[in-house]
């Protein structure tokens, strides 16, 4: 599947740079921009072509009939996207059961606009005590990877403003849709 994928994204004309550093086995990779359906589909392909074992979060509507055994066999995890602390707990202790993981969230949380990101990514790192990477796409130049990883600080504050500072200036397919560019 990894060959096919990056042949696919050659074809299609998409280049894909940086990588998650090899010592790191278990990782949350945030994923933004995040305003359109097709971001799940690049990203799919980019996964493959990485070769990253991959779960992400998606919200629970999309496993009804008849997605719901397709999302799961491409990495999906429902969630109910309701503020819930338990659901922290819960992915964090999954990140932990595994001894590779790519847990992929989109801090975003809809594809709409929206002023502020959602933290629950930020705490499942820090419960688990993995990294945070950074996944873009810039969708007028057809460009997309992965940044900086860190460990969380503890800080959210701070934290949040590096990764701001990161994303700055990406740009989404519908760019009107990112509170970042």
């Amino acid at each position: 599947m990894q060959k096919l994928a990056t042949l696919i994204l050659k074809i299609i004309g998409w280049e894909i740079s940086g990588q998650i550093p090899e010592n790191v086995k278990k990782v949350v990779l945030i994923q933004a921009p995040h305003t359109s359906l097709w971001d799940f589909v690049i990203g799919r392909f980019v996964f493959w072509h990485y070769g990253y074992n991959v779960k992400l979060l998606i919200k629970k509507e999309a496993f009804k009939w008849p997605f719901g055994g397709i999302m799961k066999a491409l990495g999906g995890i429902p969630v109910n996207r309701r503020k819930n602390e338990k659901t922290v707990d819960a992915v964090a202790r999954m990140v932990n059961e595994h001894e590779n993981i790519v847990l992929v969230i989109t801090p975003e949380g809809t594809r709409k606009r929206v002023d502020n990101w959602k933290r629950g990514f930020y705490y499942i790192a820090l419960k688990a005590e993995v990294p945070i990477a950074l996944g873009w796409i810039d969708y007028p130049v057809k460009q997309g990877g992965i940044g900086p990883t860190f460990y969380p600080s503890g800080d959210f504050e701070k934290d949040f403003k590096e990764i701001e500072d990161f994303y700055r200036g990406y740009r989404g397919k519908h760019p009107e849709r990112f509170n970042l560019s």
